[in-house]
């Protein structure tokens, strides 16, 4: 098992509607790490780590509960932490 590493950017009205809160729910039916947060701009960036196959469930569960929510999404892969993530928390 490799671990792998996704910078996940949404934009939409993703912010004040509870999508930081539900990404965190849905990460705790997957084996992934991270986190995610609202940032300034009015996105919200989510960091997840973990075998492929659950980092890419949790992101299609994201995009098909919050789907109504988002515009856009750009996916960044980077090198996981050494060593990775171990809870997926919510940021300030």
């Amino acid at each position: 098992m490799s671990t792998v590493r996704r910078r996940v950017y949404y934009s939409g009205r993703v912010q004040g509607v509870g999508f930081r809160y539900t990404s965190r729910r849905l990460a705790q039916d997957h084996a992934v790490g991270g986190y995610v947060r609202n940032l300034p701009d009015g996105r919200v960036e989510l960091v997840a780590e973990g075998d492929q196959a659950e980092v890419e469930a949790l992101l299609e569960a994201i995009r098909q509960l919050l789907y109504d929510h988002i515009r856009d999404i750009q996916v960044v892969t980077e090198p996981p932490d050494d060593p990775p993530h171990s809870e997926f928390t919510i940021r300030p």
